[in-house]
């Protein structure tokens, strides 16, 4: 296939899945197989980290606003209720903290290990089993909005978060870290709702988290890469042909996951999870099988 439409098939698929409940590691390793290609050796593993970048910078473009208000009213909040420790920028570096370190210890005995179809199919179908679960136990409580009683949902807005809301969610998201087809946005999302937040207010959640958690990851993942490859995959051996080629997947990425942010942020407004956790199910089953046929 020519790299500059294979380029922007595998913008595509990140720009689209990367905060979508559905991982995108799981879609990029699919794709691996069936265009034949390695995604973890030579250039290719470079590749890959630009697309994450690309997608990466579409969440500060979009939230702008938001972190800006989150900025200028540190630490006291807006309602002058908040201090260094509970505000929302202090709470996503808590929830930062609780996932990198531990993923960071047990990526290297574990995750490596366990990139291979039948975990992602595994993941991709469990994760969808819990977020069906979950989102069905909140759907009622959803409906009837703030204020109502009985309720599941303590937490409408990411300003109302609480500290141990914080830590649950970024132990949780270790689970994504080790086990690729898990899903960053998925276990947040999960893991927030199980912690009493409101669909809106878990998602976003997970999209602020995004930012220094994928930034670590793909900031890491080139730094071990490129120490290990040497000059001869280096940046500076990469041709003007490769540069295109990163261009354009970059380009691609950041603009499809400015898109489906947007988008997505609408949908959890009026509805539910259920959607994707149907597609993951069926997803992870057809990985299953894809994965026994070809052992």
């Amino acid at each position: 296939m020519n790299d500059y439409l294979l380029s922007l098939i595998l913008g595509v698929i990140e720009g689209l899945t990367e905060f979508l409940p559905i991982s995108s590691t799981a879609h990029l390793r699919i794709a691996e197989a069936l265009f034949n290609i390695s995604l973890e050796s030579g250039y290719w593993k470079t590749y890959t980290v630009f697309i994450q970048l690309g997608a990466i910078l579409s969440l500060p473009v979009y939230f702008a606003g938001r972190i800006r208000r989150f900025l200028v009213t540190f630490p006291r909040g807006e309602r002058g209720e908040r201090n260094w420790l509970t505000h929302p920028l202090s709470l996503t570096l808590v929830a930062f903290m609780f996932t990198a370190v531990p993923a960071f210890l047990l990526a290297k005995v574990i995750g490596e290990h366990l990139e291979n179809l039948y975990v992602i199919g595994g993941s991709l179908f469990i994760g969808g089993i819990v977020m069906w679960a979950v989102d069905a136990v909140h759907a009622a409580s959803e409906q009837a909005g703030p204020g109502a009683s009985p309720s599941r949902i303590r937490t409408w807005h990411v300003e109302e978060m609480s500290l141990p809301q914080a830590v649950w969610i970024g132990s949780c998201q270790v689970l994504a870290a080790v086990f690729p087809g898990t899903s960053r946005s998925m276990v947040t999302i999960s893991a927030g709702q199980l912690a009493g937040m409101s669909r809106a207010s878990a998602l976003e959640f997970s999209f602020f988290l995004s930012i220094p958690t994928m930034v670590a990851a793909a900031g890491y993942d080139l730094l071990r890469f490129l120490s290990a490859s040497g000059d001869s995959s280096g940046l500076s051996q990469i041709d003007a042909h490769g540069w295109i080629v990163l261009g354009i997947g970059f380009v691609v990425s950041f603009m499809v996951a400015y898109g489906s942010v947007a988008w997505f942020m609408a949908w959890v407004r009026k509805h539910g999870f259920v959607p994707f956790a149907i597609y993951r199910i069926i997803l992870g089953a057809a990985v299953l099988v894809w994965a026994a046929k070809l052992w």
